[in-house]
């Protein structure tokens, strides 16, 4: 290891990093504003000088590999000058747009003006003025303040996968651009976060609030599994905006654009009130006749069957999951129409992890679309890509997931060849140190569902994908809701077309929908309708009792993962006007319900009765260790049928998405090509 002294400090630094990160390391800062840790160098800014001796100027430090003997001063008159200088360009053409700028109080153009530029300016000189660049619904530009640091080019490129962004011009004359084009990415956002001076910023957020103004809450988000870390910033009742937290095993430190902007929805289509329907409309009731007038319909339990949504926390379902099981209820489901085996845990999770996609060197794609069905997965996948040209090949629709993949075909037939060594890639799994196989949870909701995963399963076990130490059979889920079913065997038998299809016969007369939506309408025409949930979406509509629920903003519950990590989020608003947590909802209802009895009070009280009845949910934020056992053979046949991706609209999947005005202009833009989508001329 290469031995230099940083401001007389003396260090070991590992081979191949940078001075800078060496100065890091020695606890010493280094202003910067194109260097990013994820980003490719670009010494742009040269806002990283430092003194090298026997250098006969100073150096770029985000450059500069380390080497053995080198005497490195970052603070004395030479690096101040060369800093002041620096700054002092970057701010020749600069706008004094401060008390009207978005990045106000996040900048790090004022921050480090501050700490290391001059009290005053020389140039006096006029400034250059750069027209606006269109990027979309969600980014808004004031390109006079870009210094040309280049991170949103870089991450757009490199992260992102998508090189919408680029330079055009030489020297004064150089400009950022997108050539009119909107950057089509599923993480788009995050090149807000990266802008250092205000040149890129949220445009759903634009004018909102200042920094100071916000409650900061720290949390999880639940529009997709894969249970990126987020943080909450709320100004009184309303949700202001969510960016992203630092979690190097789950998101690192990106988030989706749906994740970040699909918040305003939180204000539209709420419901904040219990309802009865009284003659064909809808009435105003209060708590406890709403609450009788569902228990009325549990003294029939053989007659009622129960959904659970994709948005279904642990504690609300265990304690409905404990409400059914005490009333005589036998059919629920909440598997979203999947039919999982459940004998092993490991036979339903993303056993790989998310990091641990970053040492796999072969995978096989089965029936999904990661890139909008887990865009940080999608983002891990390319990362290893890009690193190691990682082989990858899909079964299913060809769709553009960012890196290149071997296009096996779009029918599960394409399995039984790949079982039988039929087909070429087979043979790279084989050969792979560290291969995995992500399996779309949507195709398990196929008639031939069962036969697929059989398959699937049969492939792992012979090409090595599963040996005794590893697992890398990974089940990608698309909803937090399914995971929390299945941990806690909210299933039944058949899945939710088994319950469909006892409302089409006449056996089931009442469907109790914890947020659950996505219900064939002559189901819900046929039956009386108990709708649970934060948003008038889809299945409200025919709902005849409507009790109102809380959003994930809103509550204090855990989620579980695709990876199977249990997570908690924690409320940064409360529930709008009668509004109340899901769990407190159905402990209310067992009062009203006779000859049940639940005895906890208290959301603690609840965690304990839970982890009593299911130990392995008792562990937080971390992954399960995987254990397989031999998968079971039995007869199998593949419907011929191309294998279906569950998400045609990445933007609006779930009632907080479906009812956010940005999320709505978005598909408008990157999903119908600019057309309303309900003009039958809007391209799918």
């Amino acid at each position: 290891m290469p031995t230099l002294i940083i401001d007389g400090q003396t260090l070991e630094a590992p081979a191949g990093i940078t001075v800078l990160q060496a100065c890091e390391l020695a606890g010493v800062e280094i202003p910067r504003f194109c260097y990013h840790d994820r980003l490719k160098i670009a010494g742009n800014c040269r806002m990283c000088l430092v003194d090298l001796e026997k250098a006969p100027k100073p150096i770029a430090s985000c450059a500069m590999p380390v080497a053995d003997g080198m005497v490195v001063h970052t603070h004395n008159d030479r690096v101040q000058k060369a800093r002041r200088g620096a700054m002092e360009f970057l701010l020749i053409n600069h706008p004094l747009d401060c008390p009207i700028c978005d990045q106000g109080g996040e900048c790090d153009l004022q921050d480090q003006a501050m700490a290391y530029g001059m009290d005053k300016s020389r140039y006096h000189e006029e400034k250059r003025a750069v027209p606006e660049k269109e990027m979309g619904p969600l980014i808004k530009t004031v390109m006079t303040r870009c210094i040309h640091c280049t991170r949103c080019v870089r991450f757009a490129e490199d992260i992102a996968g998508v090189p919408a962004l680029g330079a055009v011009g030489r020297g004064e004359s150089m400009e950022i651009t997108t050539l009119g084009r909107p950057v089509a990415s599923e993480l788009s956002g995050n090149i807000v976060d990266l802008c250092p001076v205000g040149a890129l910023t949220s445009k759903p957020y634009a004018f909102h609030a200042r920094p100071w103004e916000l409650e900061k809450t720290e949390s999880i988000d639940v529009l997709d599994a894969v249970g990126s870390n987020i943080r909450i910033d709320g100004r009184g009742a309303e949700v202001v905006r969510i960016l992203p937290r630092l979690n190097e095993d789950i998101n690192e430190e990106w988030i989706g654009d749906k994740a970040r902007h699909a918040c305003d929805g939180l204000k539209y289509q709420r419901l904040d009130r219990p309802y009865i329907r009284y003659q064909g409309d809808l009435k105003e009731a209060p708590w406890d006749q709403a609450l009788c007038a569902v228990a009325e319909r549990f003294h029939q339990p053989e007659t009622l069957a129960a959904i659970g949504g994709p948005l279904a926390d642990l504690e609300s379902l265990f304690v409905l999951k404990t409400l059914l099981d005490a009333s005589g209820v036998t059919r629920y489901d909440g598997a979203g129409g999947g039919v999982f085996p459940r004998d092993n845990r490991s036979r339903y999770m993303f056993n790989t992890t998310i990091a641990g996609l970053e040492s796999v060197d072969a995978l096989l794609l089965v029936g999904t679309n990661p890139r909008w069905e887990a865009p940080l997965i999608n983002a891990r996948i390319r990362k290893r890509y890009t690193q190691n040209a990682l082989p990858v090949a899909l079964v299913g629709e060809a769709v553009d997931l960012t890196y290149p993949y071997d296009h096996l075909g779009n029918t599960a037939e394409v399995l039984r060849g790949l079982a039988k060594g039929a087909v070429p890639f087979a043979g790279i799994l084989k050969k792979a140190q560290r291969p995995a196989l992500i399996l779309g949870a949507s195709v398990l909701a196929r008639s031939d569902g069962e036969a697929i995963y059989a398959y699937a399963a049969d492939l792992a076990e012979s090409v090595g994908i599963i040996t005794p130490d590893c697992v890398g059979f990974n089940v990608l889920h698309h909803n937090v809701g399914t995971l929390a079913a299945l941990d806690l065997g909210f299933v039944t038998q058949g899945g939710q077309q088994a319950l469909f299809d006892a409302v089409r016969g006449g056996a089931v007369t009442t469907l109790y929908l914890y947020g659950a939506d996505d219900v064939p309408t002559d189901v819900l025409e046929k039956a009386f309708v108990i709708y649970q949930g934060h948003h008038g979406d889809k299945a409200a509509h025919y709902a005849d009792v409507i009790l109102p629920g809380a959003a994930y903003t809103e509550k204090q519950a855990l989620y579980v993962n695709t990876e199977g990590r249990i997570q908690e989020a924690l409320p940064a608003v409360t529930p709008p006007h009668l509004a109340k947590e899901d769990w407190k909802i159905f402990r209310a209802l067992a009062d009203h319900v006779s000859g049940v009895s639940l005895t906890y009070r208290t959301l603690e009280e609840v965690r304990l009765a839970m982890v009593q009845h299911y130990p392995a949910l008792a562990v937080r934020d971390q992954c399960p260790t995987p254990s397989w056992t031999r998968f079971p053979q039995s007869p199998k046949t593949l419907d011929k049928a191309p294998l279906v991706y569950p998400i045609s609209n990445f933007y609006q999947t779930d009632p907080i998405s479906r009812a956010s005005k940005t999320m709505a202009e978005c598909a408008r833009v990157f999903v119908y090509g600019g057309q309303n989508p309900d003009d039958k001329k809007a391209v799918a």
